[in-house]
């Protein structure tokens, strides 16, 4: 069963679509993670324009985070205020993001530096998982325990001035760093359409040195509003966000966001991280593979709007 696309021109099937959007969906219940880094990878390999896929993405991270982000409310575990810092530097760094992806566009240069960015960036952090949670299971398996890591142990992030403190996270901080890196995955957000949760997360625990338990909810929490402004900006400047791909992804991804979830539960932290690292590097050496073997078509002709 095939469905036009209005704004990718092109036709696609319903039930590949689908499949994707559950299948990312399904990741990202699992991971916590929104998920925007699988799907934008995937449409492009389905031959979605990336100037498509990447704000459509965009629009799909929104589905897959808020329920993960309403979950971790109901149990305590979202800090709305230290989420609401880095929603003020995601804002203005998804404002000059947009700015960004437009400037490259026209320039004829998106789709190389998109497949660069993805290649760079999942290569590193999809290794760095991997091989930490690989040093987790190791020493798991032999049952030697693991270092202490405590929330309170400080470092240079946390001698900067303009410090507040975050009940909720029980951390006394610099808004310096949050904003910093709110503002890094907005610009993130807008070129690349991912939520940006695969960096945050760990530059969240292993620089700020914020609780676990309120790092998924938090990155969440500025994941939703941060690509839903980048959604709309997107529509507005570049008419890039293609509705009807939008609602069959999310309609799909938030079925396959419950469903993953209850699987989460039953991995341990190790594994889980293994599994993401895997599924990250995987995604990164595919579009690695598409950097440098020879197209079917040496070269296309498009019309400039």
């Amino acid at each position: 069963m095939t469905i036009y696309l209005p704004i990718a021109e092109m036709s696609v099937n319903v039930f590949i679509i689908l499949g994707m959007g559950a299948a990312v969906g399904f990741l990202s219940g699992m991971f916590g993670v929104g998920g925007g880094f699988l799907i934008t990878p995937l449409l492009i390999f389905y031959n979605i324009p990336p100037v498509v896929a990447v704000a459509t993405g965009a629009n799909q991270v929104v589905a897959s985070s808020v329920s993960g982000a309403i979950s971790h409310f109901r149990r305590g575990t979202l800090d709305v205020k230290l989420g609401s810092v880095l929603l003020i530097g995601g804002l203005v760094g998804a404002s000059i993001g947009v700015y960004i992806f437009s400037w490259l566009r026209r320039q004829g240069q998106l789709d190389l530096i998109i497949s660069l960015l993805y290649v760079a960036f999942l290569g590193t952090v999809g290794g760095l998982m991997l091989a930490e949670s690989l040093r987790a299971l190791r020493r798991a398996a032999r049952n030697e325990p693991a270092p202490l890591k405590r929330p309170g142990q400080h470092n240079w992030v946390h001698r900067l001035p303009f410090k507040m403190r975050f009940k909720k996270s029980k951390i006394y901080l610099s808004v310096v760093p949050i904003l910093a890196l709110g503002f890094c995955i907005g610009i993130l957000t807008s070129v690349m359409g991912v939520g940006g949760g695969f960096i945050m997360v760990p530059a969240m625990i292993y620089l700020l040195r914020i609780p676990t338990n309120v790092v998924v909810g938090t990155s969440l929490f500025q994941i939703i509003f941060t690509t839903a402004y980048t959604t709309i900006v997107q529509a507005a400047t570049n008419y890039s966000v293609d509705i009807v791909l939008a609602f069959i992804l999310m309609v799909a991804g938030v079925i396959g966001a419950q469903y993953g979830v209850r699987v989460g539960q039953k991995l341990r932290g190790e594994q889980l991280r293994a599994l993401l690292g895997l599924l990250v590097l995987a995604v990164g050496v595919r579009l690695a593979i598409e950097l440098v073997v020879t197209p079917a078509d040496i070269y296309s002709l498009a019309i400039g709007g």
